[in-house]
């Protein structure tokens, strides 16, 4: 009896176990980690009210924005422009949850290119950092009008710095086609003059080895 009794138990365990094994596997993988971004929020010039996109409702705008600041890391790409340079500001702050943990300055319509600025002081204490400048994407200006910031829209690449510059990127010569074609044509007729001096030097050598030759077998 005791012995039968000790068997359903088993089997009553055994049971249980398979079934539960699966969500208890799921429940890790279907858990977000506590650190992930959840949301942004965007602030600045033109805007009465704060500009919030959830990962949750907007994943690809979220990621789009997100991406303009998740890599803002190191000692910064350049030094602090000139203010007057910069343009309209736009504070871009990640949110875990409900908290903010990290804030960015981005100034899509700057002189010679969109900058991003990483403050000292971070909304999360815990976060040590320090100042810094960097170049920001050239994207940052349309990532920033499709979340609903008034900015015009940058649809020449060659003009405002590609997308979200205040100036063009690259000068007039690196611009200028027929400067190019006339570079490249100097380069092939130099090389045209090289093969043909290597072919000169073949055909005089092969020439001196025949001659050679002849002489040896008369």
């Amino acid at each position: 009896m005791g012995a039968r009794v000790s068997r359903r138990w088993l089997l009553s365990g055994a049971l249980l176990a398979v079934v539960a094994a699966p969500q208890l596997l799921a429940s890790p993988a279907s858990a977000a980690p506590a650190n992930t971004p959840s949301a942004v929020t965007i602030t600045g010039e033109g805007l009465a009210q704060p500009i919030t996109v959830q990962a949750a409702e907007k994943p690809e705008l979220f990621t789009a924005v997100l991406s303009q600041v998740s890599w803002l890391q190191g000692k910064g790409q350049t030094s602090s422009p000139k203010p007057d340079k910069l343009g309209p500001k736009y504070t871009v702050t990640v949110l875990v949850g409900e908290a903010a943990k990290q804030t960015y300055d981005l100034y899509p319509l700057a002189s010679g290119g969109p900058r991003a600025f990483r403050p000292a002081k971070q909304p999360d204490k815990k976060l040590k950092t320090t100042a810094a400048w960097f170049y920001g994407r050239l994207t940052m200006s349309e990532t920033l009008r499709a979340a609903g910031v008034p900015l015009p829209e940058q649809a020449d690449s060659l003009h405002g710095g590609g997308v979200g510059g205040g100036e063009r990127v690259f000068d007039d010569n690196t611009l200028n086609p027929g400067r190019d074609i006339d570079a490249l044509l100097t380069d092939l007729r130099q090389m045209l003059l090289l093969n043909g001096a290597v072919v000169v030097v073949i055909t005089l050598g092969l020439a001196g080895i025949a001659l050679l030759v002849r002489r040896r077998t008369r």
